[in-house]
């Protein structure tokens, strides 16, 4: 992987804080980052594909140019959007199935993962009902044992939510709709959020600092096809 990753139309008026909370209501109760997540697959027993990209919902992610989406997510904004909506529902099936899994972790850990469970579940909802019929499927996935483990889940879980960050914050000068930049940007500080927590949690067993700034003072936003890449890396979309 040649990419080093440290991986309704909405109304402003008050419509981003309303959909979220229906949105919750309707839910049941040292290496690069990139470079991590690649390995974390590998010794999940993935088969890490050079051919498999996001399913059928991104073949042609590699070869798109610019740091927009490719044209496969959809035009403009809704294209965006549904870039966003894909790597929400890798986040969320991630932590289902650690939930589901029962992980024997600490208390500290289990709140995270209870915490992270809601709230990624929370954008998916939230973003399929901004995008309504137009609303990306979710694809399939095989974790294979990176959210069974306690300690893989610890390691992909930062993994993920820093790499939810780059997504985010390279996407959020191509939007166009004011709404849509709200909306987006409540959802980076929310990943953002996790990310140190998570890194927090994680500190342990690295030298201090190393996980709560893993990009140390300032993040770089990275283009779609820079996060695509490294998602196709872990063979985690089937």
């Amino acid at each position: 992987m040649s990419h080093s990753i440290n991986l309704k139309e909405i109304n402003p008026d008050g419509a981003v804080s309303e959909a979220y909370e229906e949105a919750l209501d309707g839910l049941p109760k040292g290496d690069t980052r990139a470079s991590f997540l690649r390995k974390s697959a590998i010794a999940g027993g993935a088969a890490v594909s050079g051919g498999a990209l996001l399913g059928t919902l991104a073949p042609s992610a590699l070869a798109a140019g610019g740091g927009r989406p490719p044209a496969k997510f959809g035009k403009g904004d809704i294209g965006i959007l549904n870039y966003a909506l894909t790597l929400e529902y890798l986040e969320a099936a991630f932590y289902n199935g650690a939930t589901k899994a029962n992980l024997p972790v600490s208390a500290q850990v289990g709140a995270f993962l209870k915490i992270a469970t809601r709230d990624e579940n929370a954008h998916v909802a939230f973003l399929k009902k901004a995008l309504g019929s137009k609303a990306a499927k979710e694809p399939t996935f095989n974790f294979k044992g990176a959210n069974t483990s306690a300690e893989m889940f610890m390691k992909t879980a930062a993994v993920l939510e820093n790499t939810g960050v780059h997504a985010y914050s390279g996407q959020a000068l191509n939007i166009k709709n004011p709404a849509y930049v709200k909306a987006a940007l409540s959802i980076l500080t929310i990943e953002a959020r996790h990310a140190s927590v998570i890194g927090l949690l994680n500190e342990g067993a690295s030298p201090a600092g190393t996980e709560m700034t893993p990009s140390g003072p300032f993040d770089t936003p990275l283009t779609a096809a820079a996060v695509l890449k490294a998602v196709e890396g872990t063979g985690f979309i089937a």
